[in-house]
């Protein structure tokens, strides 16, 4: 049994527009639209799953769509930037279809030996290109007009901005097993050696305005265990540590376990079991609105609320 972090699981975001997030990510970026279900807490509301062919995890991109929620800012206390995977010489392509659909995009810049494109979704929601140093041997989701030789193969990173980062380090190297592996001026980079993809973590230390999450911000990180057992030995290390894990949570895909790192921003310990074959098999993922069984009674009220997309 694997009992450690292995990288990113998941990153869950919030857009404010549900036709308009499922067209950019899915027609734009190329991404598999892998899950359409429900918010638990807000079943009015969609929750979308973008990633790769099966729904790997450290592939998936999800989504909170609230109908015309704020503008959130970025700042203190939160993830800031998503950080994917894509071959080299493949950033000319997303340069030139960034112009063709009109994405705000920079220049190629470069950090710690990387070259890199940062552009903005249609919610300000701010994601990097990387050509990482070590290739991606991942498998990618192709469409049509994002084929293998250029389609994102996964999370490479995310980047925590923090006005300390002390207390944040303590969690990721002495509970999650990450180790610093390069710093410039206030970025540091750290990574785990459990797995090859996934598997960096950027803080950025600064002192600026706390950031605001809402539309266009990124609303939790969720780090991936092997299964259940491995995620209640976690649990409990937090609680030890008194930083009030929630008990865990069954999300039908996954099961999760929340906590405030003391950076401020929210993160999850999810485990790979069940996966997304749970409710449909895997050439129908995203072809169907899948509810929790509790919200199930309601379909017909939940499916004339939702928006159509």
């Amino acid at each position: 049994m694997n009992e450690q972090i292995l990288g990113i699981h998941h990153i869950t975001a919030i857009a404010g527009n549900a036709k308009r997030n499922y067209d950019f990510y899915t027609q734009v970026l190329g991404l598999r639209f892998v899950k359409k279900t429900v918010n638990f807490d807000d079943p009015h509301t969609y929750h979308f799953y973008f990633g790769d062919e099966t729904g790997t995890p450290g592939t998936i991109l999800t989504f909170f769509p609230w109908e015309g929620i704020t503008t959130g800012r970025r700042g203190t206390g939160m993830a800031t930037e998503i950080g994917y995977s894509v071959p080299e010489g493949s950033l000319d392509f997303w340069i030139r279809r960034f112009e063709e659909f009109n994405v705000i995009y920079n220049k190629v810049s470069e950090k710690f030996g990387e070259k890199y494109v940062t552009f903005l979704d249609p919610d300000g929601l701010k994601l990097e290109l990387i050509v990482p140093a070590t290739k991606d041997t991942r498998k990618p989701w192709t469409t049509p007009s994002v084929n293998e030789s250029v389609a994102t193969r996964g999370f490479h990173n995310i980047t925590l901005t923090l006005s300390s980062i002390d207390k944040t380090i303590d969690i990721l190297t002495n509970v999650f097993g990450y180790t610093l592996r390069e710093q410039k001026v206030n970025r540091y980079r750290f990574a785990t050696d459990a797995i090859e993809t996934a598997a960096t973590i950027d803080l950025v230390e600064v002192s600026e305005h706390r950031g605001h999450v809402a539309g266009g911000t990124v609303h939790h990180v969720a780090f991936r265990v092997t299964d259940d057992a491995v995620q209640q030995a976690y649990r409990s290390k937090l609680l030890s540590l008194g930083l009030n894990p929630t008990t865990v949570m069954d999300r039908n895909y996954f099961h999760s376990v929340y906590f405030r790192e003391p950076g401020g921003v929210l993160f999850e310990i999810a485990t790979e079991n069940p996966g997304f074959t749970v409710d449909e098999p895997q050439d129908e993922l995203g072809t169907h609105l899948k509810l929790p069984p509790q919200y199930e009674p309601g379909r017909k009220e939940i499916e004339k609320i939702l928006p159509v997309l």
